[in-house]
């Protein structure tokens, strides 16, 4: 005889995932809300926004700079091979769950070193990440290696990279409309190369 196992229905990991960023917007819009209008003023003012994330923190980062890119600013993604030097009052936003995740603290600290500011997306604010940013946002989401399941139920950080991007839509969203820019404005800076 065989064993058979039940696989969960999709709709209702589907659920799961949205009842746990809705419990992380709604903890965020309570403990962070003044960290992120800080870190939003911070991407308006900049001369130049860089971003840098790992992995699927990474990925999220790259469509928050795409937006931010939209807005008008002048974004780089770290890594690629037209990005410049970083320079004082730039501004490097980075998310590491951990906060301590190698590659983004050295690059933190060559940030903080000549002078740019940096906001920081992470789980651990006394991480030496959220110990160099001018803003720490602290997203209530596990860490990648919390496999307990006290905080998510979903696999490796999944939690916090989709936080990641709610966070970069949030703010793109909020400078948006600070702007008072139609979408029509912004729809000429999208790509027509595609």
């Amino acid at each position: 005889m065989t064993e058979t196992t039940t696989t969960p229905a999709t709709a209702d990991a589907l659920g799961l995932i949205v009842a746990e960023n809705s419990r992380v917007a709604d903890q965020l819009r309570a403990a962070s809300a003044s960290s992120l209008d800080d870190a939003a003023g911070l991407l308006a003012a900049a001369p130049r926004v860089f971003v840098l994330g790992a992995g699927r923190s990474g990925l999220a980062l790259k469509m928050t700079a795409m937006r931010l890119m939209h807005l008008g600013l002048t974004v780089h993604v770290v890594g690629e091979v037209t990005t410049p030097a970083i320079a004082e009052n730039d501004v490097l936003l980075v998310a590491s769950g951990s906060g301590t995740t190698g590659a983004i603290v050295r690059a933190s600290e060559t940030a903080h070193t000549v002078g740019a500011r940096i906001v920081a997306l992470t789980t651990a604010s006394e991480s030496p990440l959220g110990r160099l940013a001018a803003v720490t946002v602290v997203v209530p989401a596990a860490a990648k290696q919390d496999h307990a399941g006290e905080v998510s139920a979903q696999y490796s950080g999944g939690l916090f990279e989709q936080a990641v991007l709610l966070v970069g839509d949030a703010l793109f969203h909020s400078l948006w409309q600070s702007s008072g820019a139609t979408a029509e404005q912004l729809w000429p800076r999208h790509a027509n190369l595609e």
